[in-house]
């Protein structure tokens, strides 16, 4: 069977620089406007593609060297492109942020947008890593998302899933189940509770502030959430169902979507914290 050009997406990451504009974006200008003088070195854990590195570059021209990690070689390949006019400013890494090696670098800045979920349940190494990592009087300016859970745990993004699995067939109390199964942990439960997220970084840095705000989707298009999704969490979900029923997956989540945005005027919302972090 053919792929469909969502699913080959989803398995490439394929399209972030589109996809992003509906959330990511924000959080990336939300860190930058905190930086108030130019660093010598900032170092973006989870860069993706590059986005964050090319804006820090652009507005500050003292910026001697931006370096990013990143677990996507997809992505990796397409920040290597972004960032090439930039040259020797600019140092890429491949990395698995679960299991950060050393660097040879002290940035005066660390950031870290819409990723750290994806490090649960050992988000503590990186913590210790960035603690290690930074230059004295150095910060660690990081994004957390914190959706609502249900009884089960689910919410955000999971609720938009569930959608999609009982529009294919599952009966929705059977979902949970179905995550389980398939060995999904739930977003709403890898974004941990800001309690939990304090009582993890505590060993390793000190809360010097944060800030928050709503995050809010809307879309235009069930196609363009469709797109948002596969981009985003590649196919992190749409394992939970069979090969022959991904591409019909991809396009029941982009329909919920679109759902809530003629119903409610948005497709979700949730907190966001910024945390000013310094190391202990």
């Amino acid at each position: 069977m053919t792929a469909s050009a969502v699913e080959i997406q989803s398995r490439t990451l394929a399209g972030y620089a589109d996809a992003s504009r509906l959330r990511q974006v924000q959080d990336r200008d939300w860190v930058l406007d905190q930086l108030t003088t130019a660093p010598q070195t900032l170092i973006d854990l989870g860069s993706g593609i590059g986005q964050l590195l090319q804006a820090a570059l652009e507005r500050f021209p003292g910026l001697r060297l931006a370096v990013g990690l990143e677990r996507s070689e997809h992505r990796l390949a397409e920040a290597a492109e972004r960032l090439r006019p930039y040259g020797a400013r600019v140092a890429l890494h491949r990395a698995d942020l679960t299991v950060p090696e050393p660097l040879p670098h002290r940035a005066e800045v660390i950031t870290q947008t819409s990723v750290l979920h994806w490090l649960h349940p050992d988000e503590e190494r990186i913590f210790a890593w960035a603690a290690a990592h930074l230059a004295p009087g150095g910060r660690f300016l990081l994004t957390t998302y914190h959706p609502a859970r249900d009884a089960h745990g689910l919410g955000g993004e999971d609720e938009l899933v569930r959608d999609a699995l009982v529009a294919l067939g599952t009966p929705q109390d059977a979902v949970p189940g179905v995550f389980e199964r398939g060995g999904v942990l739930p977003i709403a439960v890898r974004t941990r509770t800001t309690d939990d997220l304090a009582r993890v970084l505590g060993p390793h840095l000190a809360v010097d502030g944060h800030l928050e705000r709503d995050a809010v989707v809307t879309v235009e298009s069930a196609e363009q959430y469709e797109h948002f999704h596969a981009a985003t969490f590649g196919d992190y979900y749409s394992r939970l169902v069979p090969a022959e029923q991904r591409a019909a997956f991809f396009r029941a989540v982009g329909e919920s979507a679109w759902r809530r945005q003629r119903e409610r005027g948005h497709v979700s919302h949730m907190p966001v914290r910024l945390w000013q972090l310094t190391p202990r």
